[in-house]
């Protein structure tokens, strides 16, 4: 009897032990490597949605409007941006323009760049009606704040987010100026809809009458938010007019044009056991993907996420455009983002 009772023990154990690795090894799939919290590992943890093309315009020269439907688009605020993934797998971003007001459908608009990276050749070349794109979730990090009095500046297709902006300030009954600058009436869209608000719109087409006159920005009562999206030099202009520049919001289609110094540094690639040397001239991505070749990515300027990594241990310098202060506390962009120390610990 005690010997049918210990055998019955020992494969008890057994079995609870095998239980206890299958268990294990479902929450940590490199086990015996450390189980570690919601792995980020190579992809952005933004949830994708599907919508269909339903209209291509063009509202200006070299200038393709695209208006996405689907049921399930999720609702939206003046100044958001979407994520969209292109036929060939770049992702890249673009601005709503249309109305947040109409539901299960999103406006774009992107301008037609020759010497650029390829994401606006693309569009232009493959995204017809009827094509089916995949795309991130809006977010917003240009939200129009309230305020009674608003400057707008934009140039060229930084036109984009400030359109819903002028609709939600005209509904708010905000008083509200726009400055909009273009090389020329031909290259400047929505000229037909902003033609609406009369003498709140401000034209300042490059070929007649050169740089935008920015004197109402330097002009702004206290209390007047400034929101300008454009060039990086025509930001910069806005910020120094501005009599205060907290009062200054500014939405980036590039990274800024001085992200400080670049220094050496040291990634551990905690799953992998392997340790990476950064060099000064180099990204962090770069240098990951000597070790790890498929390691994703797409944009390269700290705009789209998808070389997003949780951050085990060490200070990040973050230099992209997109991450949350809430995601920047234990994550990073591989491609613009650094070490503030000297060395970093990645969940890779």
């Amino acid at each position: 009897m005690r010997r049918v009772l210990a055998v019955t023990a020992v494969a008890g154990a057994a079995w609870a032990a095998r239980r206890a690795l299958s268990r294990r090894i479902d929450r940590s799939p490199l086990w015996p490597l450390p189980a570690l919290e919601q792995p980020v590992s190579g992809h952005s943890p933004r949830r994708t949605l599907r919508a269909r093309i339903a209209s291509r315009t063009e509202p200006a020269d070299g200038v393709l409007r695209l208006v996405l439907e689907a049921p399930d688009l999720p609702a939206w605020t003046p100044g958001a941006h979407v994520d969209l993934t292109l036929p060939s797998g770049l992702v890249r971003q673009y601005s709503l323009c249309g109305d947040p007001g109409e539901h299960g459908r999103y406006t774009i608009a992107v301008r037609l760049v020759e010497d650029g990276r390829g994401g606006s050749r693309e569009a232009h070349a493959l995204l017809t009606e009827g094509t089916e794109l995949e795309l991130r979730p809006p977010r917003n990090r240009f939200e129009l704040l309230p305020a009674p009095r608003y400057v707008f500046v934009a140039g060229g297709i930084g036109i984009t987010p400030v359109l819903p902006m002028l609709r939600a300030a005209t509904r708010a009954g905000a008083e509200w100026t726009l400055l909009y600058g273009g090389r020329s009436r031909a290259s400047m869209p929505f000229l037909d809809e902003l033609a609406a608000h009369g003498d709140r719109v401000v034209l300042f087409p490059q070929d007649e009458t050169g740089l935008p006159d920015l004197a109402a920005v330097a002009a702004a009562a206290p209390g007047t938010l400034v929101y300008c999206c454009g060039p990086e030099p025509l930001m910069r202009a806005v910020t120094e007019a501005a009599p205060d520049p907290d009062a200054v919001h500014l939405e980036r289609f590039a990274p800024a044009a001085e992200p400080g110094p670049a220094r050496a540094f040291t990634i551990e690639l905690r799953r992998s056991e392997r340790v990476v040397e950064v060099a000064a001239g180099e990204s962090a991505l770069a240098a990951v993907r000597r070790e790890l070749p498929d390691t994703p990515y797409s944009c390269e300027q700290g705009f789209c996420g998808t070389c997003q990594h949780r951050v085990l241990a060490g200070a990040v310098d973050h230099r992209d455009e997109l991450l949350t202060d809430g995601e920047r506390e234990d994550s990073m962009l591989l491609c613009v983002s650094r070490a503030e120390g000297d060395r970093l610990i990645l969940d890779l």
